[in-house]
């Protein structure tokens, strides 16, 4: 069996991830890619994890390849994460995440206005009707906000108690319930925000906006292999714990996926990982590199075992959800993190000694962050220990 040790997946770290010197890209399309798809919960993370890994990129190309160009679309997928995604790759995600989460909120939300009696009647059949009409409205004005729809289409406005009788208690319309529904569905994407690009006030479209004739339907064990093919070029070699982690099928689904991709078994210092089975040839060392990845970058985030890369530094960078905060890198692992404080500033804390080379290189990229923001102070929607100490 082939080993990779820890010091060869830092070194497919850095390249494949384009964070090494010499593969940047100058693409935003093309950087999106490198990563299959980019976390985007917290809006200024899309941008920010394409700043790490581009070269003379700025925040209005990014805009550009999502709202004027839209060759990337925002959609929820894995794990019910919202993610930013090529749009030739959507297919692959609406097959093997998206219509099985679309099943399930829908199951959900009706059984709350079930329950509510705020529905007499069929409420699936109810709810059919209310979608249609709110995508007919979204076909007719092309955009609008979830506000906009709702004086549109009455029946959005319908209130709906979750917690009847509890202390927390409160009635809510169900526009935002049909919005995700119709979004998991693939009948609707999330459109320009309203704001700065670190808003999360965003407008609503027909997905026909970006793709004329809809997103085209592919079998799910097709759609599975693929995108398993996908992260394991990004991602491998990793344990197939890891796989099930980012794609949140079950195990039996993840089997089910591996067994149509051409995989090779390597050792991971005792562990077993798998690999694309032409993927084993070695990668040499880049030169050592600096990052400073925002919260929630799909590099830290790729991987649910993660001590060959962190080491013992997640109590500072993980919030108690299990969120990794910003981070600082050095040589394909993490040791500090950073933060953008109200007056703009970008700070940052080593949380080991790696050298007076690493602080000159983290230095030279907390400036050009710093510059990348520009005006834009971004509210972190997560916040972790460190972060909050860098701000305080």
């Amino acid at each position: 069996m082939r080993s990779m040790d820890a010091a060869e997946r830092r070194a497919r770290l850095g390249v494949r991830h384009r964070l090494a010197a010499g593969v940047r890209g100058d693409a935003v399309e093309q950087i999106v890619r490198s990563m299959v798809v980019l976390h985007a919960t917290d809006p200024a993370t899309v941008y920010l994890s394409v700043a790490a890994r581009g070269v003379g990129i700025e925040p209005g190309h990014v805009e550009q390849a999502l709202y004027d160009d839209r060759t990337l679309l925002r959609m929820l997928a894995m794990r019910r994460t919202m993610f930013v995604a090529p749009v030739d790759l959507v297919p692959v995600l609406q097959a093997s995440v998206a219509d099985a989460l679309a099943h399930k909120q829908r199951k959900t939300y009706g059984r709350y206005i079930e329950q509510s009696g705020a529905v007499t009647g069929n409420v699936s059949a109810w709810l059919n009707e209310v979608e249609a009409e709110t995508h007919a409205v979204l076909l007719a004005r092309g955009s609008a906000t979830g506000a906009q729809l709702s004086k549109e289409v009455p029946r959005l406005r319908t209130q709906v108690d979750t917690a009847p009788g509890k202390p927390y208690s409160k009635p809510t319309n169900i526009t935002t319930w049909v919005l995700v529904t119709l979004g998991c569905e693939g009948r609707i994407v999330r459109g320009r925000p309203n704001g700065s690009w670190a808003s999360s006030q965003y407008t609503w479209a027909p997905i026909e906006s970006w793709l004329p004739e809809g997103i085209p339907a592919l079998p799910v064990d097709e759609a599975r292999a693929e995108l398993v093919r996908k992260w394991l070029r990004a991602f491998g070699p990793a344990p197939v714990s890891d796989l099930k982690w980012w794609t949140g099928w079950t195990l039996g689904e993840v089997r089910k996926a591996l067994a149509l991709v051409d995989t090779a078994e390597v050792d991971l210092g005792g562990e077993t990982g798998l690999v694309l089975a032409d993927d084993l040839e070695s990668t040499p060392a880049p030169e050592p590199w600096a990052a400073l990845l925002p919260a929630l970058d799909p590099t830290p985030m790729g991987w649910q075992s993660r001590d060959w890369y962190l080491g013992p530094h997640q109590p500072a960078l993980f919030d108690r959800n299990g969120n990794v905060g910003p981070t600082v890198w050095w040589d394909g692992r993490i040791i500090g993190g950073w933060a953008q404080r109200p007056d703009g500033e970008i700070v940052w804390r080593l949380l080991e000694d790696a050298g007076s080379d690493a602080e000159r290189a983290i230095a030279a990229e907390a400036e050009r962050i710093g510059a990348w923001y520009g005006d834009v102070r971004p509210i972190p929607r997560f916040r972790t220990p460190l972060e909050r100490e860098l701000t305080a």
